[in-house]
């Protein structure tokens, strides 16, 4: 069966920022960075799972490139990618 290609928007939890110092990231590393899985092999086995999602899309690649603005949805948790000292994406602000 595949996966979904989206997610459901009613369950969208709070975004998160997560300051990320060079950019673009794999997802990979940000979802370690991040403290949401404690080994690469574990991000492998969660994407391939089809348990992450970049911007509402469910992604299984490890390498994918995340950029500033990108939110990431994992475990319950939405993440929001931004830069030091940036102020919030356009489409992050209220």
């Amino acid at each position: 069966m595949a996966p979904p290609e989206h997610l459901d928007e009613g369950t969208e939890a709070p975004v998160e920022d997560v300051v990320v110092r060079r950019l673009p990231i794999r997802l990979g590393q940000l979802l370690k960075l991040a403290g949401l899985v404690g080994s690469g092999g574990e991000a492998a086995a969660r994407l391939g799972d089809a348990e992450v999602s970049v911007n509402g899309t469910v992604e299984t690649r490890r390498g994918r490139m995340v950029h500033h603005g990108d939110v990431v949805g994992f475990a319950g948790r939405s993440l929001r990618i931004v830069e030091p000292g940036s102020p919030p994406p356009p489409a992050a602000r209220p």
